[in-house]
C-alpha cells in the first residue's frame, strides 16, 4: 500500500527567524518539498533541508496549491509556505479548495496541518505601538479576486463602525487608484488628523515605519509590501507611538492601583450606563461613541426606550408564543450575503488560418457578452471573453453556430498561425488545423504558444514562440524554446530542418507530453529546456544575447 503524503501549510510570520514558530521550523525540516512564492522561499531557505524547492511568481497561488496536492498524493511531505499567517490572505484556503474539488475528506485523504504564524496586522502593530487594542478589521484592497464595489462597501462599513482598519495589498504597479479611493471614503467618516501607521517589510532588512495622518498618508511611499493601519476616533500619537485605548475608560482609570468598584458592583446598570439593558434590549443614546452620530437624519433605534414590562407580562407573552397564539410580529434577521457570480471565460477566433470576422459573428459576440461582460483582443488573434452567466453551454452553442473556434484561457496550449497570404499558400493549413484539433487547449504547467508559418519567410515570427513551425519546400523546420518576452527575449533554437509532414504531429506531441509530465508548475518551456539540458534527443543550446543586460527586479 502506497504511503500517504502530508501537506503542511506554514505561516512563517514576517520573515525574521526570531519570529517564526518552533512548529513552523519543524514542519519545514520534515518536508521533502517546499512550494512557495519566490521571495518567501528566499526568506526561509536557510531553514530548509528539503530535496526539492519549487518557487513561483506572485499571482500563481492556485498552481502552487495544485502541485502541493499532487506531490502529497504521490507520497511526499510538502510544505506550502505563506508569509504572516497562512490562514489570513494566505495559502490555507486555496489548498482546501483544491482538495475539495478532488473529493478529499479528512478521514480518508492525505493529512493537512495548518501551522499558524504572526499575521501582518500583528507584526506591524507591534512596530507602531499599540494601535489595535480595540475592535479592528483587515481589508485587502486587491480587486484581483474580489469586486472593487464590494471592497469599497467594506471600507465604508468599517469606517462608519469606527473600526481600527488594517489595509493589506494597498497598492501595486498596476493598482494605484484603490488606495486613493479608500482614503476618500475614510475621510467621509474620520477626521483628517486620524493617526495612520505605514509599515513596509516588517522585521526584514528593508523595514520602514512611518507615522502620518489620514489626510497626508498618500504623500508617503506605499506599495505591495506596505501594511496601512488606520486608527479609530480615539487613537492618538504619543512619543512616536500609535496608541488606541481599550475603550473601557469608564470602567477603570489608568494610574490607579486598583479599580474603584468591585466586580459585582461594576455590572450594575448605574455603574455601566452605556451597556445594553438586558430587559428592554436598548442602550442609552447619550453614551454612544459613534463618531458618525447625527450624520444621518433618522432617529436612533435607542432614542425611544420601550416601556418596561412586569414579570407577569413577560411570562404571559412567553406562554402565548409557546401556544402559537402570539400576536407579536417577529422581524426576520437582516442577512448580508454577497451574491456569488459565475464568470465564464473563453477565447474565440474565426479559425486557425482565417483572420476575418463576419458581421454575424460580431453581432453574436455583442449579444452573448451583453452589458456586464467584457471582450479583450489579444496579440494571439483571439478575443478573450468574460461573461457573467450560469449557462455556459448556451453561450458556447451560440458562438459555435456562427463559426467561431473556441479555446480555454489559462495555462493551455494555443496555436497561432499566419494568414497563409490570405489563403494563397494553403498547402500547410491542414497540418496546422490537425495540431489545433489534437493538442489545442491542452492543460499544461504554463501557457505554451505554438507559432505556425506557412512559408519560409516566417513573417508571423513563429521562431519567437515556445515552439515554432515553419513550412518550407514542402517540409517543416521546427524550433524549440524561445524566450518570448522580457528585455532578454530571444528566438527559439532550431532542432529539425526538412521534417516530413507526416512526422510533424507525432514530434510535437512527444515534445508536449514530455514537458507536461516533467516541468515544474508555471515553468515556461524555455526554462524547462534550460534546466533539463535536453528535450527528447535535442540538446539545449544557449540562444540568449551575449551582450550583458542588467537583470530585471522581478527576476526575469
Amino acid at each position: 500500500m502506497a504511503q500517504k503524503g502530508k501537506i503542511f501549510v506554514v505561516g512563517f510570520g514576517p520573515g525574521d527567524f526570531k519570529h517564526i514558530t518552533t512548529r513552523a521550523v519543524e514542519a519545514l525540516q520534515q518536508s521533502d518539498m517546499i512550494i512557495g512564492y519566490k521571495t518567501y522561499v528566499e526568506l526561509i531557505q536557510d531553514l530548509v533541508s528539503a530535496k526539492s524547492i519549487v518557487s513561483t511568481g506572485m499571482t500563481e497561488e492556485v498552481s502552487r496549491a495544485q502541485e502541493a496536492v499532487r506531490q502529497a498524493e504521490s507520497g511526499s511531505i510538502v510544505s506550502v509556505i505563506s508569509s504572516g499567517d497562512a490562514g489570513v490572505y494566505g495559502m490555507a484556503g486555496l489548498v482546501y479548495e483544491v482538495l475539495i474539488e478532488l473529493g478529499w475528506t479528512e478521514a480518508t485523504g492525505i493529512e493537512v496541518e495548518i501551522v499558524p504564524g504572526i499575521s501582518a496586522i500583528n507584526s506591524c502593530a507591534s512596530l507602531l505601538g499599540a494601535p489595535i487594542m480595540h475592535d479592528a478589521c483587515t481589508i485587502s484592497l486587491s480587486d484581483h479576486l474580489t469586486p472593487w464595489n464590494l471592497i469599497a462597501k467594506r471600507v465604508e462599513a468599517a469606517a462608519m463602525a469606527d473600526f481600527v482598519i488594517a489595509l493589506y495589498n494597498p497598492k501595486s504597479g498596476r493598482r494605484t487608484r484603490q488606495i486613493v479611493e479608500a482614503q476618500r471614503i475614510l475621510l467621509e467618516y474620520r477626521s483628517p488628523d486620524t493617526p495612520v501607521g505605514l509599515v513596509k517589510s516588517a522585521y526584514r532588512e528593508r523595514q520602514e515605519v512611518t507615522m502620518t495622518t489620514l489626510a497626508e498618508m498618500l504623500e508617503h511611499d506605499i506599495g505591495m509590501l506596505t501594511t496601512v493601519i488606520i486608527g479609530n476616533s480615539s487613537t492618538f500619537f504619543y512619543d512616536n507611538k500609535m496608541i488606541t485605548p481599550r475603550g473601557y475608560q469608564r470602567k477603570y482609570t489608568l494610574g490607579e492601583e486598583k479599580q474603584p468598584l468591585r466586580p459585582h458592583q461594576r455590572l450594575r446598570e448605574e455603574n455601566e450606563p452605556w451597556a445594553m439593558n438586558q430587559e428592554t434590549g436598548t442602550a442609552r443614546d447619550d453614551f454612544a461613541a459613534d463618531p458618525n452620530a447625527g450624520r444621518f437624519n433618522k432617529p436612533s433605534v435607542a432614542a425611544t426606550p420601550r416601556p418596561k414590562k412586569t414579570a407577569l407580562e413577560m411570562a404571559t407573552a412567553a406562554l402565548a408564543m409557546v401556544k402559537g397564539t402570539s400576536a407579536i410580529k417577529v422581524t426576520p434577521p437582516k442577512l448580508v450575503q454577497q451574491k456569488i457570480e459565475s464568470i465564464f471565460e473563453l477565447a474565440v477566433s474565426p479559425g486557425v488560418a482565417n483572420k476575418f470576422f463576419t458581421p454575424q459573428q460580431m453581432m453574436t459576440l455583442a449579444e452573448v457578452v451583453g452589458e456586464e461582460g467584457t471582450m479583450e483582443y489579444t496579440p494571439d488573434h483571439q478575443i478573450h471573453l468574460k461573461i457573467p452567466t450560469t449557462e455556459p453551454e448556451r453561450i458556447t452553442e451560440k458562438l459555435q453556430e456562427v463559426g467561431f473556434l473556441l479555446a480555454p484561457i489559462g495555462d493551455v496550449l494555443s496555436l497561432k498561425a499566419c494568414d497563409f497570404c490570405y489563403g494563397e499558400k494553403a498547402d500547410s493549413i491542414p497540418y496546422a488545423e490537425e495540431i489545433q484539433e489534437k493538442l489545442g487547449g491542452m492543460s499544461l504547467p504554463k501557457t505554451l504558444n505554438i507559432g505556425f508559418n506557412g512559408c519560409g519567410m516566417a513573417c508571423y515570427r513563429a521562431v519567437f514562440d515556445d515552439i515554432g513551425i515553419v513550412y518550407r519546400k514542402s517540409k517543416f523546420d521546427v524550433f524549440i524554446g524561445a524566450k518570448p518576452v522580457g528585455r532578454t527575449a530571444h528566438a527559439a533554437q532550431p532542432v529539425v530542418e526538412g521534417l516530413e509532414p507526416e512526422q510533424l504531429l507525432p514530434l510535437i506531441t512527444d515534445i508536449i507530453e514530455e514537458y507536461k509530465a516533467n516541468a515544474h508548475p508555471n515553468e515556461r518551456l524555455f526554462k524547462y529546456f534550460k534546466r533539463m539540458k535536453k528535450i527528447l534527443h535535442y540538446t539545449y543550446q544557449d540562444m540568449s544575447s551575449k551582450i550583458k543586460v542588467e537583470p530585471a527586479p522581478c527576476g526575469d
